[in-house]
């Protein structure tokens, strides 16, 4: 299994203003690479990059544009090169299917499944090597009730990104899939319909994010909610 080192390389982070996407920035700033964020906050974007260091460099963004694929643009734009693309976005919504609003449904797809995959097909059409990673966390192995629409679109990404791992192995991309269990980054919070239920502790987002950048490192295809036990 190949190894990467990350010193010097171009990483474009997805979510990059969320609790644990501005944690992998950070882990991968700190081990050499060269940081570009993405999110839906300019200033919560900008604020990140002044934090980690004067050569971070940010763009607005958000996954459910017509066009996601043109962050990668930016990327090339704005890194020169683009070596690895890590997405921690997400949404999520609580509650029976048959109460779900189909704006909500819409979202929900849009900014967990089509949209990181719309982003990724424009990056492997670019990139020679290097690294893809999607962090599609526990309910895509263990589906969970009063949240169907939002395990099935995590469940389709992993199921995809796994799928390009063997896909990509001839253009020496790596492709890891990452499926933390609760994690505490304040998304649960924050829903776009319904109300969460009460939920046990979540795991450290400094914890995770040190787990993905090291499978990473290793080139790993995948993390299961197991692999993040103490």
């Amino acid at each position: 299994m190949a190894t990467i080192d990350l010193a010097g390389k171009n990483v474009l982070i997805l979510g990059g203003s969320g609790e644990l996407g501005r944690r992998l920035a950070a882990e991968f700033y700190r081990r050499g690479s060269r940081v570009m964020l993405a999110g839906r906050s300019s200033g919560d974007l900008e604020k990140q990059a002044r934090q980690l260091g004067p050569e971070v460099v940010y763009s607005s963004f958000d996954l459910r544009d017509a066009d996601p694929g043109r962050i990668i643009d930016e990327a090339y734009r704005l890194l020169g090169a683009l070596d690895g693309v890590v997405n921690a976005a997400g949404i999520v919504a609580f509650g029976p299917l048959e109460e779900l609003g189909d704006e909500a449904l819409n979202d929900l797809v849009a900014v967990n499944f089509s949209g990181p995959l719309r982003v990724m097909r424009a990056a492997v059409r670019r990139m020679d090597g290097g690294f893809l990673v999607n962090v599609t966390g526990v309910v895509a192995e263990s589906p969970i009730g009063g949240m169907a629409a939002y395990s099935a679109v995590k469940a389709g990404l992993s199921a995809a990104t796994r799928a390009l791992a063997r896909e990509l192995r001839s253009k020496r991309i790596q492709v890891l899939d990452a499926r933390p269990p609760h994690t505490e980054t304040g998304l649960a919070g924050r829903p776009i319909e319904g109300v969460a239920p009460a939920l046990p502790d979540g795991l450290d987002p400094d914890v995770v994010a040190v787990r993905v950048v090291d499978a990473v490192v290793a080139g790993r295809r995948e993390l299961a909610a197991a692999d993040f036990a103490p």
